[in-house]
């Protein structure tokens, strides 16, 4: 039996503060027991050697210090897991969403995880196809890496992860894949998008997703992305799954976390976050990666839509420090109506270079890859400079440069939600792009590339 308290002396927000309690512990579970002997559960936020702070999930509404009993459960929180949770929806408490029946469970795992030691880490080197060309073609994805999607209010991120969700494979192999999809905080319009999709799709056979939306605690908000990456780790190091890992939205987690860092009186850091948002974004993002002698592996996509736009706000920096690059949307393309909106010359993946080349993708992806960059880079300064002096300023060579940045955001940027564009389409099309530029220019490509490819009617 666990120990029962009425020593309830103040109601703060969503926070109870008990007293004369004994060898109660930070992380633990609570239930709260009611005047009308309803049960409402909590977590022990903060705890010293009498007093603990409670943060109530269901809100503290029509709670009385009087009449309030606490029960301190002795455990953290948990996930059961087992091969059926595959193709099921759950809540950000982990509890069934979807009307089925409650996971028997093989196993049950603590959400917080036990980070993977260094020395055990295996280095990504092996593609993920998302059948997305301004990621596969020009930021490509490796298998085990972190590499976030960086947005903005109203721009379509939450479609371009239900595509990548969708679409995502490991080439050449016949492995085991599935997807964790996990939304915090979203409206349920969202929530509603991605059942739709994923059930119409069948993507939701290989997938588990988690959903916590606007209108549900903060605090279930915090344990979401914890459960979707403690349900991933269970498919890749125990059942030797690669899964793809996709959590929207991360701006909403750190604003939760600021509510309840708030709530506790804690002191703030940049811009009202706790100074400990770096450490809490790490202990979720370092989750990811490969083991030495395991089969499986965690792929991290986590989301963010950068408030006002800016890079440099708290959420999107540190983030931008932990993981290995970013995709950038902009709202710049996505006003011409190209979707995805995918920014490519701010986005960058830093493990691009291992996961590429032959055997992998194809021996000349590198080269198009820096190729591609370097003309459209070009294509937008002859934009700019046709903006300010008009486009008869520009020389014979800047005009071949800005056709080609116009044609490069409608053909090879721009694409259905619904195509799924192999690495081979994907390099084809940023061939049949790079013909518009006489071949003496292209210096970035080798001349057999050159000799192979160029000349090439297609």
């Amino acid at each position: 039996m666990h120990k029962e308290y009425l020593t309830v002396s103040n109601i703060v927000g969503p926070l109870i503060i008990v007293e004369k309690i004994e060898d109660v512990k930070y992380g633990e579970l609570v239930e709260i027991e009611d005047a009308g002997g309803h049960l409402r559960r909590g977590e022990v936020l903060d705890v010293s050697t009498e007093r603990a702070v409670v943060q109530v999930f269901e809100g503290t509404t029509g709670l009385d210090v009087d009449e309030s009993k606490v029960r301190f459960l002795g455990r953290s929180q948990k996930l059961r897991v087992s091969d059926e949770i595959v193709g099921r929806v759950f809540d950000g408490s982990g509890y069934p969403k979807d009307g089925g029946p409650e996971i028997i469970a093989k196993h049950t795992r603590d959400i917080n995880g036990i980070p993977i030691n260094p020395q055990a880490r295996d280095y990504p080197s092996e593609f993920i196809q998302t059948g997305i060309s301004s990621i596969d073609g020009m930021n490509p994805l490796v298998r085990g890496q972190k590499l976030p999607i960086f947005s903005g209010s109203g721009l379509p991120h939450s479609r371009i992860a239900a595509q990548i969700a969708r679409q995502a494979k490991v080439l050449g192999k016949k492995e085991k894949f599935a997807v964790v999809f996990g939304g915090m905080g979203i409206t349920f319009e969202e929530a509603n998008f991605f059942i739709e999709d994923f059930r119409d799709t069948g993507a939701l056979e290989r997938s588990v997703v988690f959903l916590n939306l606007a209108n549900e605690p903060p605090i279930e908000r915090i344990a979401t992305p914890r459960l979707a990456l403690t349900c991933a780790e269970y498919l890749a190091f125990d059942l030797d799954m690669h899964v793809l890992v996709i959590l929207v939205d991360y701006t909403f987690y750190a604003e939760a976390l600021r509510e309840i860092s708030a709530a506790r009186k804690e002191i703030p850091g940049r811009r009202g976050y706790p100074g400990y948002l770096y450490t809490d974004l790490a202990t979720m993002y370092e989750r990811a990666g490969r083991i030495k002698g395991k089969a499986g592996s965690i792929t991290y996509i986590p989301i963010l839509t950068m408030p006002e736009d800016d890079k440099t706000h708290p959420i999107a920096d540190l983030t931008g420090y932990i993981t290995e690059g970013q995709i950038m949307l902009s709202r710049e393309i996505h006003r011409k109506g190209i979707y995805p909106p995918v920014d490519v010359l701010p986005s960058l993946s830093r493990l691009k270079d291992k996961g590429i080349g032959k055997g992998k993708t194809r021996e000349d992806h590198a080269d198009v890859l820096n190729q591609l960059f370097a003309c459209y880079a070009r294509g937008k300064d002859a934009r700019e400079l046709a903006l300010i002096l008009g486009e008869a300023a520009l020389s014979d060579m800047d005009k071949i440069y800005l056709d080609f940045a116009d044609r490069y955001e409608d053909e090879f940027v721009r694409q259905g939600e619904s195509e799924a564009r192999t690495i081979e389409q994907t390099l084809e099309l940023g061939w049949k792009l790079l013909r518009m530029v006489p071949s003496a220019e292209l210096k970035r490509i080798s001349p057999e590339y050159l000799e192979r490819y160029y000349s090439e009617d297609q």
